[in-house]
């Protein structure tokens, strides 16, 4: 359900709303959604409450969290109250990683804002960090994924190859063939 494909938690965050430039597909349509998007990123949580205002928070920071990450690709200021949101989201306590029998959890005093915090902190150190220059949009048409460049080449095109690099070759060949 979630494209964690995006190479770094904020990436991953801001990919919860798709195809932005078309119809976009919300895939936090409710505060459960949010809870199953926080422990695939970030493992098992305790359990915590996610309220109506909550999910209504973290959409808030995604877009905000978008449009920053967005006006560093461009070498742009963003804009001072999406900066002022997401560093107000940072502020409060980040998860903490507690050793379980066999696996780490990920202790959350501040519930669904620890998470937030966290994927807060991540997007203030890859806009403000060398990272930055590696972050690039989806080459795909119907797609609106960024994602952090790590290959070798720096020449990566798609989100993923499974998903819009695939896509395109095979749009590629079949042009190829008719033509």
């Amino acid at each position: 359900m979630f494209p964690f494909i995006g190479g770094r938690p904020s990436l991953n965050f801001v990919a919860t709303l798709g195809r932005r430039h078309a119809v976009p597909v919300e895939r936090l349509p409710d505060p459960e959604a949010l809870r199953r998007w926080i422990g695939q990123a970030y493992g098992p949580a305790e359990p915590y409450e996610i309220s109506a205002a909550d999910l209504t928070e973290a959409r808030t920071l995604r877009e905000a969290l978008y449009r920053v990450l967005t006006a560093a690709m461009r070498g742009q200021r963003p804009d001072p109250g999406d900066v002022a949101a997401v560093n107000a989201a940072a502020r409060p306590p980040d998860l903490t990683p507690q050793l379980g029998e066999g696996d780490v959890r990920w202790r959350a005093d501040e519930g669904v804002r620890a998470a937030l915090s966290a994927v807060a902190r991540d997007a203030i150190l890859l806009a403000g960090g060398p990272l930055m220059k590696r972050v690039k949009k989806c080459e795909n048409p119907d797609c609106s994924l960024l994602f952090l460049d790590d290959s070798q080449a720096r020449r990566r095109r798609w989100c993923s190859m499974e998903r819009c690099g695939n896509q395109a070759k095979v749009a590629g060949y079949r042009a190829r063939r008719s033509g």
